[in-house]
């Protein structure tokens, strides 16, 4: 019964959804057109007419996914020079930007932490740490999803930690089957729906605490680049983004384990075994995971340590970039048989890096340097800045209350893409440090939980089959309101003093 409602549910999704983007590809145009039509010709600046209105379609593309998302970024390529918003130069740049070679650095990363398993015994190894009664073994789960997520894709680290998961929730009803009651109904739904939406969720939340952590994270960066000349430097982000991980991680896990679905599972009979059992498949830790370790330790503490580094040599040695691309570079260097020419990364490998999100990443930037270039972004920030009136915690408040509910329905990068420079623009206005409105905007960008749709982590949790969209939406919901206040109280507090 479980398993045909979700297979219902996801055939009803597709098929709406197939409606929704052919909707969004009719619209698009249409949007384009009638805006364009409706804007007199010297509004704002003679090429402004057209950036707004493909602004529009470009949105609307995005949101309703009518067109691949990197055909829609690159519309900014072709268009801005034919139109004579910028020339061919002009728009290429944004394509390049260093903010983009820093997330394809750390995608190469990534790439070798799960081409060799070395991210699963990772996670296996924390898991062992953390007992086997019920809270202990979520415990173990949220630990490691977090911390796997702060460096690899969020969505490999949910469908990595779900089989391990789902085996979990398989030895608990086998036990309560051959031995009693060891485990009510209730206690046994409790324990699968907590562990489960810790998963999806924390795959989010661990996402927040490094600049490479979520793709929303890099866009907000080459946007402070591209507009402000302001590089986030890895351990700034750190000292305000783990924060805020750790505060909505433990909210996360108390929430769920303690007020929505308690379990009093003392012991889960036979996890111990199955964790080892993985482990030992695994093996010893072979050349090949031990030399990925050592490349993915320098790359961690070349971001931590380039302000010391640069200022003992004198000069700017490292960045965030250079460090992120000579790790992922070295993944194609460092042998395993230099014998048989085996290195840990081959180019083929390259063929799973989102190189989709990389080119959207290009085409926002491209779009806000046109947006700024045709005085737009000053003029939205002039115009609100008119409203007075609005206290600038309240603004902040607001903004991020808006973000979650929009993030909850739409894709968190393509409304980052979208939302940054209307904020940037908005600070402005109210006389604001940008990255004070702007990086709390980001945050909640990746805090929507209540629905499966919201993000991929949820979904993949979702399609395991324990869990229903009313316990989505419930969960979900307590921890949008958490992450509104978490996020408001944390960034109002510390930004300013962090001079990011």
């Amino acid at each position: 019964m479980r398993q045909w409602y979700i297979n219902t549910y996801f055939v009803t999704v597709m098929n709406a959804t197939t409606r929704y983007k052919q909707i969004g590809f009719i619209a698009g145009p249409l949007l384009f057109l009638l805006i364009f039509w409706l804007l007199p010709s010297q509004f704002i600046s003679p090429t402004a007419p057209f950036v707004i209105a493909l602004m529009a379609m470009m949105i609307c593309w995005w949101i309703s996914e009518a067109a691949p998302i990197a055909v829609t970024a690159l519309l900014p390529l072709v268009l801005f020079p034919a139109f004579g918003v910028m020339n061919m130069t002009e728009s290429a740049i944004p394509y390049a930007n260093s903010s983009i070679f820093l997330f394809m650095g750390g995608f190469m990363i990534a790439l070798g932490l799960e081409k060799h398993k070395l991210h699963e015994r990772i996670a296996l190894n924390l898991i062992k740490l953390t007992g086997t009664s019920g809270n202990g073994i979520i415990l173990g789960f949220s630990l490691s999803t977090g911390i796997l997520s702060m460096w690899i894709s969020n969505t490999a680290t949910a469908m990595m930690m779900l089989p391990i998961a789902v085996s979990v929730i398989e030895l608990l009803r086998k036990a309560r089957s051959a031995e009693g009651e060891i485990a009510s109904d209730k206690q046994e739904r409790n324990f699968a729906l907590g562990l489960l939406l810790c998963i999806g969720y924390m795959a989010s939340i661990g996402g927040m605490a490094t600049v490479i952590g979520t793709p929303p994270n890099t866009v907000f960066a080459g946007f402070t680049k591209q507009l402000y000349n302001n590089d986030m430097e890895f351990g700034k982000w750190m000292l305000i983004g783990l924060p805020v991980a750790i505060l909505l991680g433990t909210s996360c896990y108390l929430f769920i384990v303690h007020l929505l679905y308690p379990n009093r599972l003392k012991q889960v009979q036979g996890s111990d075994f199955l964790i080892q059992q993985r482990l030992s498949g695994l093996g010893k830790l072979s050349l090949a995971e031990k030399r990925v370790l050592i490349v993915f330790v320098l790359t961690a503490s070349g971001w931590i340590l380039q302000l010391p580094i640069n200022q003992l040599l004198g000069k700017e040695i490292l960045n965030d970039t250079n460090v992120a691309m000579c790790g992922g570079l070295l993944m194609f260097l460092v042998p395993t048989n230099f014998a048989k020419h085996e290195f840990l990364l081959h180019w083929d490998d390259t063929k799973r890096l989102p190189w989709s999100i990389l080119l959207l990443f290009g085409g926002g930037i491209c779009l806000a340097k046109g947006m700024e270039s045709t005085g737009i972004i000053t003029t939205i920030g002039e115009t609100i800045s008119s409203a007075n009136h609005i206290s600038k915690w309240a603004l902040l408040l607001g903004i991020i209350t808006l973000t979650v509910v929009l993030t909850e329905l739409m894709s968190n990068v393509a409304l980052v893409t979208i939302f940054i420079p209307v904020v940037f623009a908005v600070a402005e206005g109210f006389d604001m440090n940008p990255i004070l409105l702007g990086l709390p905007v980001t945050f909640a960008a990746s805090s929507g939980y209540m629905f499966p749709i919201s993000t991929p982590p949820n979904a993949i949790v979702f399609a395991s089959g324990h869990i229903k969209m009313k316990d989505m939406i419930k969960a979900g919901l307590i921890l949008d309101l958490a992450s509104i206040i978490i996020i408001f109280l944390l960034c109002w507090a510390f930004l300013d003093k962090i001079n990011l």
